[in-house]
């Protein structure tokens, strides 16, 4: 599919739920996503900003703050002398974290390709590198790794060697979460944290697609890390890990719809054809539509016009896009209300049904097959008959 011609707005526009008063504080992190070339225009919001206590924080909240910094030293704008000092110290942080972050991810991949295993990083420094094509210019966070299943307990030994120590995901009400698809390793020397993951999920537990290393590693790409070569994902599979990350958080960080808007600015060539029938393929059409619309909308990202109409057509995902609009200052991670959860209308039909197929109203038992005994190779039926039964227990006598 062609990516050019591309729909975007005029630049410094303002999407039209976020239009109407807003404070400089607000439109300062818009003007970030844009990345608006407009230098006066930064000039003139510096000079509207009347709290910029206010200001760091929301940066900070929205994981932007050394995008902040850069915005503003490029542009001369002039900042109180503590908050610019709050600002680089904040971005001299990040730089330092970036680095380590850098420095032990090519040593971990290192060690892995030694011992045989494969490893593809995803989001953190690889994600700055490839899409920002700077390590240090997007917040560091954690390190995240996606590798098989089968290497888990090697993976585990190696990163134990190099002083990790591991726990497994505690559910919200405090339980070890029985099914995990993650480790989670914490370095107490330093307090690093790397999270091996050998599946990548939606909100739902219904949501079983193998999405993992099969799912990655095919179509693979290298990408320069700090003068290394390292495993990165093709940019249509970043951009789905991208809108399935985003999606599950209910894209409550402007930085997520960064992430989105400089991958698919620096991806002229994105075959948008296969990410769409991929997206499809992986129940990953909805969360796909949502952030592609996000980083339109709010970041003035370039998207091709029969993509956009095609991305539009959704109308869920529209509703959930302006829903996000209106939310992401006021409410940020907040879910429509209504009869249908948001991590439910993240789903495809497919995974739907199996979500609803998985829960105990509707699983066959002792009961349905009393009802009408069936040989073993029959029994898929009782799920036909189950809702038959009851309805028929419950209806009046």
């Amino acid at each position: 599919m062609q990516t050019k011609p591309t729909s975007r707005r005029p630049d410094g526009c303002i999407p039209r739920l976020l239009a109407g008063p807003m404070s400089a504080e607000r439109e300062m992190l818009l003007a970030i996503a844009r990345r608006s070339g407009d230098g006066s225009r930064i000039l003139l919001l510096t000079e509207r900003v009347g709290d910029w206590e206010s200001l760091i924080r929301l940066a900070d909240e929205h994981r932007v703050s050394p995008m902040l910094y850069q915005l503003l030293t490029e542009t001369g704008a002039t900042v109180p002398p503590d908050a610019m000092e709050r600002l680089r110290a904040e971005y001299n942080r990040n730089v330092f974290h970036s680095i380590a972050n850098a420095a032990e991810l090519i040593a971990v991949l290192k060690v892995f390709d030694e011992e045989g295993i494969s490893a593809m990083p995803f989001k953190g420094v690889v994600l700055a590198a490839s899409v920002y094509h700077d390590h240090m210019a997007r917040a560091a966070g954690d390190l995240d790794l996606i590798i098989h299943q089968r290497d888990l307990k090697r993976a585990t030994a190696i990163l134990q060697a190099r002083g990790y120590e591991f726990t497994l995901p505690v559910l919200s009400d405090g339980r070890t979460d029985p099914n995990p698809y993650e480790y989670h390793f914490e370095r107490q020397a330093d307090g690093r944290v790397l999270e091996l993951r050998w599946r990548l999920d939606l909100t739902q537990p219904g949501f079983r697609r193998n999405l993992g290393m099969d799912w990655v590693w095919p179509s693979r790409r290298t990408a320069k890390l700090a003068g290394a070569e390292v495993p990165n994902m093709s940019s249509e599979m970043t951009l789905l890990v991208l809108c399935m990350h985003g999606s599950k958080h209910v894209w409550s960080r402007v930085l997520w719809i960064c992430d989105v808007a400089r991958l698919l600015e620096c991806s002229p060539d994105l075959d948008w054809e296969r990410a769409i029938r991929e997206a499809k393929k992986s129940g990953l059409s909805r969360s796909l539509a949502l952030g592609v619309l996000l980083a339109y909308r709010i970041a003035d990202a370039s998207v091709p016009p029969t993509v956009l109409r095609r991305l539009q057509s959704d109308s869920a995902a529209n509703q959930l896009a302006r829903h996000i609009e209106e939310n992401l200052f006021e409410a940020p991670g907040n879910t429509p209300m209504g009869p249908v959860p948001y991590s439910i209308q993240l789903l495809d039909f497919r995974d739907r049904v199996t979500l609803l197929l998985s829960l105990d109203l509707f699983r066959p038992n002792e009961h349905d097959r009393a009802v009408l005994p069936l040989p073993r190779v029959f029994h898929a039926l009782y799920y036909l008959i189950r809702p038959f039964r009851i309805l028929r227990d419950r209806s009046p006598r």
